[in-house]
């Protein structure tokens, strides 16, 4: 091989592919049968790996850099969808081919394939790039039931550009398609197996009923375009990156499509689902994902850094500038991190430390007499420079004790959007 030059490798292969037994978590192939019999499958192979089925180079921190052209050849009364847009669709014998075409870097767990009784319509969103094809695969029968459902997507996308900035794929579009499976965030080929319900298969993981008004996997898998899509972990160790800030993004959309504080009794509440059992950043090189907590333990760190902000402006002009900067670009933590910190200018690694790499939940001691409140933390790694505000005064609490005066003598109100605890002592 010659430096500069390209080459093209052709690789034939078969055999019997690895079936998932409880996708999409433990990974693999899904045949199935929809309700009315008809043929239906689909991969799912985040956790697993792309190569069980398909040749490919399986690390986060290398993609396709000109996208995947995929052809699906499937029976006539079927139908095959991947990712990107359709191209070419055209029958070959007694079979039809389904040529879809991504034209953006992709991660190859996202490419993905479905087959199945599909049906399709279209609509557009107006966006911060223009026009934005949103397009519709769904299980015939199911076609009025979506149609209904996925009117959440334009608020979704509103909600998301808003905050993050332009959808990262307008030239591939977006889409929605009926998966045999819960969901998983496929760049433009996000799975819905939602059922056609608000919250999360018609629960609501925050426990406060917030969620059960808009659908989990339509919003949560749809954050997944800008993180995890957009910027990728180059490691499955920092896979936070992923899901802490798309757990956040469900907050983030229920400040705008609902209100600021039921977007704060969501993210409270998201925090029952926090076992702290080992840290959420794994082992590196060796495909370990450390802690669940990664979901809500990442999205109680982000509301936390949120408030000791104290600038939405400013959060938001974080959030929407690591999807910029960092556009179609895979990444560490330290990336993340430092950004935060440089863009804030808050030097954020002590909290990073403390909620990334230890199960540690900062313990914030205090007694009060009057308009005298005694206060220092407990639980926390060395030198953890997390200030609060309490009563209208920023505190910067160490593992010293510290008195303030208060503006009032009456009893002490803590903000519950720092993910901390309270304790009173004598």
């Amino acid at each position: 091989f010659k430096k500069g030059k390209k080459y093209t490798i052709d690789v034939t292969y078969s055999g019997n592919p690895t079936i998932a037994k409880r996708a999409p978590w433990d990974g693999g192939w899904v045949f199935t049968k929809d309700e009315n019999g008809n043929p239906w499958m689909s991969v799912a192979d985040e956790g697993i790996g792309a190569s069980i089925w398909l040749p490919t180079k399986d690390i986060w921190d290398d993609e396709p850099d000109n996208g995947v052209v995929m052809k699906i050849i499937t029976p006539k009364d079927l139908v095959g969808v991947g990712n990107g847009r359709l191209i070419s669709k055209k029958a070959e014998g007694d079979k039809m081919a389904y040529t879809w075409e991504v034209k953006n870097p992709i991660n190859a767990y996202s490419i993905i394939p479905n087959i199945g009784k599909y049906v399709n319509f279209k609509d557009t969103f107006n966006g911060e790039k223009g026009k934005l094809d949103l397009d519709y695969w769904v299980i015939d029968y199911n076609l009025d039931k979506a149609k209904k459902q996925f009117q959440q997507v334009k608020p979704m996308l509103s909600a998301f550009e808003y905050w993050f900035g332009p959808y990262p794929f307008y030239e591939d579009s977006y889409k929605l398609v009926d998966s045999p499976y819960l969901g998983m965030e496929h760049q433009s080929n996000v799975a819905y197996g939602n059922a056609y319900q608000n919250g999360y298969l018609g629960q609501d993981l925050s426990g406060t009923g917030v969620g059960l008004n808009w659908d989990y996997i339509i919003v949560h898998e749809s954050g997944h375009e800008w993180f995890a899509n957009n910027i990728t972990a180059k490691d499955q160790a920092d896979m936070w990156v992923h899901e802490g800030f798309t757990m956040y993004s469900e907050v983030l959309f229920t400040e705008k499509y609902m209100d600021k504080k039921s977007a704060d009794i969501y993210a409270q509440g998201i925090r029952n689902g926090i076992q702290n059992d080992v840290p959420i950043i794994g082992k590196y090189g060796v495909r370990n994902e450390g802690s669940g907590d990664m979901y809500p333990k990442g999205a109680s760190m982000l509301h936390t850094i949120r408030q000791i902000i104290n600038n939405d402006t400013k959060f938001r002009e974080i959030l929407r500038g690591i999807n910029k900067d960092f556009y179609h670009q895979t990444v560490t933590t330290e990336q993340i991190e430092n950004y935060i910190s440089k863009k804030s200018g808050i030097d954020f690694s002590s909290v990073f430390n403390q909620y990334l790499r230890t199960t540690k939940i900062p313990t914030l001691e205090y007694s009060q007499k009057g308009e005298e409140l005694k206060f220092r933390y407990n639980n926390v790694v060395k030198n953890l420079k997390l200030p609060i505000i309490v009563d209208g005064i920023t505190i910067n609490p160490t593992e010293q004790w510290q008195t303030v005066k208060l503006k009032k003598g009456n009893p002490v109100q803590f903000n519950e959007n720092y993910y901390i605890d309270y304790k009173k002592v004598q």
